[in-house]
Parts: structure tokens; C-alpha cells; sequence
């Protein structure tokens, strides 16, 4: 059984910047890409950045050259550096990692429970 557990939210000036970990328990076979989603009350969840297999990484342009993805080596943790923290950046984050299809199963997409970040002005 596979888990995902994030933290590092938290409450933080505009301006501060924050560490988000995601650290994955449990066996994941194939790794396709890791994502970190944000969502704010009475909005949809939004893809905020991207980390593939090979080391490829994407962002929303509301967060380039502000956030940056990666992935701690050999480690199934994966961070999200936020700098230059806004109020609009104010969400729940959530981890996302998407497993590969196998002849045996589909693509699994396995989520983490969430953590609280609140940038105030």
C-alpha cells in the first residue's frame, strides 16, 4: 500500500518562502512523473508543477521563477521550494505521483492528504 505524506505548510509573510516535502512509503514500481497540485476554497484543484521520470520539469506560469520541483536521489521524496510567496498562493498543496501502467495494472495515481499554505499580506 502506497502513501504519500506531505508537509511543510504552514503560515508565512508575502514575500517568505516555504519547503513542501512529499515522502512516499510503500513499494512504486515505475514512477512516471510527480506533480504538485494547489487548490483555494471554491476553486478547481490547479497543477501548479511537474517533475518527470527523467528529470523534466514544468510549472503553472502563476509560480515560474518562483517555485522549483525536484527530487531528493535514490529517495522517494520529492520537495516544492516556493519563494517570493504571494496571498493568491494561499491553498491546500497536494502531492501527486503517477505510477506506470504494467501489462498487469493501469496507471495508478496515488495522492497525499494535503497541507495547509497561508501567505498573508
Amino acid at each position: 500500500q502506497v502513501q504519500l505524506v506531505e508537509s511543510g505548510g504552514g503560515l508565512v509573510q508575502a514575500g517568505g518562502s516555504l519547503r513542501l516535502s512529499c515522502v512516499a512509503s510503500g513499494r512504486i514500481f515505475s514512477i512516471n512523473a510527480i506533480n504538485w497540485y494547489r487548490q483555494a476554497p471554491g476553486t478547481q484543484r490547479e497543477l501548479v508543477a511537474t517533475i518527470t521520470s527523467g528529470g523534466r520539469t514544468n510549472y503553472a506560469d502563476s509560480v515560474k521563477g518562483r517555485f522549483t520541483i525536484s527530487r531528493t536521489n535514490g529517495k522517494n521524496t520529492w520537495t516544492l521550494q516556493m519563494s517570493s510567496l504571494k496571498p493568491e498562493d494561499t491553498a491546500v498543496y497536494y502531492c501527486n505521483v503517477i505510477e506506470a501502467a504494467t501489462p498487469y495494472r493501469p496507471r495508478t495515481d496515488y495522492w497525499g492528504q494535503g497541507t495547509q499554505v497561508t501567505v498573508s499580506s
